[in-house]
C-alpha cells in the first residue's frame, strides 16, 4: 500500500481472512458473558464514620471482601476467625488491604455455642453500639459431624450459632439504631421441608438435604425476626450473594480431587463471581437506602427479588422459632 513504511502489515490484507473478524466477535461475546456472570455492582459511596459492624468468616472470601470495603469507608469492623493465630493473620492481611486500622479478628467458632458467647462477650467489652450484624460466615454440604452441642454441624454453623448471636446482641442492635442484620443464604433454600431437626440420625443424613434445610431455616429466621424487630428501627434482610469462588465448595467433590480441581478451575473462574463480585448485594442491602426503610426483604443482583412459597407460612415461622429457642438454650430472645 503506497506511503506505508517499509515492513509494515498491509492493513487491507487482513480483511482477505475472516479470521481475525471471527477471533474478535469470540472475544466480544465471551468479554460481555463474563462481565455479566460478574453480576450487578453497589455504587454506594456512603461513608460510615463512627459506625460499627461485625462480619463473621472475613478470613477469606466474601466476608474478607465485605470487611476491607466497610473498613475502608470509615467504619470500625470485627470479624472471626477459627483460632487465635488465623485471627491475627486476618486482622493483618484487612488492614493493610484496606489501609485501616479500625480492624480487628477475634476469635469465634460457630460450631461452639460456648464460642459464640466468648465473641460476644470480647466484642461487647470493646463496644458500646453495633450498627450492621452481617452473618456471612457458612459451611456447604460437609460430610456429618455433631457439633459438642449436639446438633449437626450445617445446622448449627448456618442457623443456630447466627440465631444465638443475634440474641445476644440485640440490645446494642436496638441501642444503635437506625441499625441492620443481613442473612447471607442460597438459592438452595427453596429446596427445604418444613420438618425440621437438629441433627438426624446418619445414616439418614444427605449433604446438599441438610444444606438446602440450614438456609431455609436461616430465611425464616430473617422474616420472623423482621416482624419482631420493626419498630425497633433495626432492620434485617436477607441476601442472595449468587455462585461466587469461594472456599465455601471446598467439601464438593469436584474440589476434593486435585486432578478434577485443576482441570475444571477455568471453567469454574469464567462461570463464577469473584469475592468482590459477591459480596455487591450484601453492600448494597447494607449501605441502600431503600433497604434502610424497609425490613425483611431478601435481595438478589443488588435488587429486591421475591421469597418462596415455603416462606410466608406463617406458622412454620412461629414453629421454627419456638423450637430454636430449646435448642440453642434461650429463654427469650434478646435476653
Amino acid at each position: 500500500m503506497p506511503g506505508l513504511p517499509p515492513n509494515m502489515p498491509n492493513p487491507e490484507a487482513i480483511f482477505e481472512s475472516w479470521w481475525p473478524i471471527i477471533i474478535g466477535i469470540i472475544g466480544g461475546v465471551g468479554y460481555a458473558l463474563r462481565q455479566y456472570m460478574r453480576g450487578a455492582r453497589c455504587i454506594s459511596e456512603l461513608k460510615l464514620e463512627d459506625k460499627v459492624a461485625i462480619v463473621t468468616g472475613g478470613g477469606s472470601g466474601i466476608g474478607k471482601q465485605l470487611a476491607i470495603d466497610l473498613a475502608k469507608r470509615g467504619c470500625k469492623v470485627y470479624t472471626t476467625a477459627r483460632n487465635q493465630e488465623q485471627a491475627k493473620a486476618t486482622e493483618q492481611d484487612i488492614r493493610q488491604s484496606s489501609k485501616s486500622e479500625l480492624v480487628h479478628c477475634l476469635v469465634c467458632e460457630l460450631d461452639k455455642f460456648s464460642s459464640v458467647k466468648s465473641f460476644v462477650a470480647a466484642f461487647k467489652k470493646k463496644e458500646e453500639q453495633l450498627h450492621y450484624l452481617v452473618h456471612n460466615a457458612g459451611v456447604m454440604m460437609c460430610d456429618f459431624n455433631k457439633t459438642e452441642d449436639g446438633h449437626e454441624e450445617q445446622f448449627q454453623v448456618n442457623y443456630l450459632s447466627p440465631f444465638l448471636m443475634t440474641s445476644l446482641l440485640q440490645d446494642y442492635l436496638k441501642n444503635s439504631t437506625p441499625s441492620r442484620v443481613l442473612l447471607a443464604t442460597a438459592p438452595a433454600y427453596k429446596l427445604g421441608s418444613s420438618t425440621f431437626t437438629d441433627c438426624p440420625p446418619e445414616d439418614k443424613y444427605n449433604t446438599g438435604d441438610a444444606y438446602a434445610q440450614s438456609k431455609l431455616a436461616l430465611v425464616l429466621f430473617g422474616v420472623t425476626l423482621a416482624e419482631k424487630l420493626k419498630d425497633a428501627d433495626v432492620h434485617v434482610h436477607c441476601v442472595l450473594p449468587g455462585v461466587v469462588n469461594t472456599n465455601i465448595y471446598r467439601h464438593l467433590p469436584f474440589r476434593k480431587s486435585a486432578f478434577v480441581a485443576v482441570s475444571f478451575a477455568p471453567f469454574f473462574w469464567f462461570l463464577t463471581k469473584t469475592p468482590d463480585d459477591g459480596a455487591q448485594t450484601t453492600l448494597y442491602a447494607l449501605l441502600g437506602v431503600s433497604a434502610g426503610k424497609t425490613t425483611g426483604k431478601i435481595y438478589k443482583e443488588c435488587a429486591e427479588t421475591e421469597y418462596a412459597d415455603i416462606v410466608k407460612d406463617e406458622e412454620l415461622q412461629k414453629s421454627l422459632w419456638k423450637q430454636t429457642l430449646e435448642w440453642t438454650k434461650v429463654k427469650e430472645f434478646g435476653q
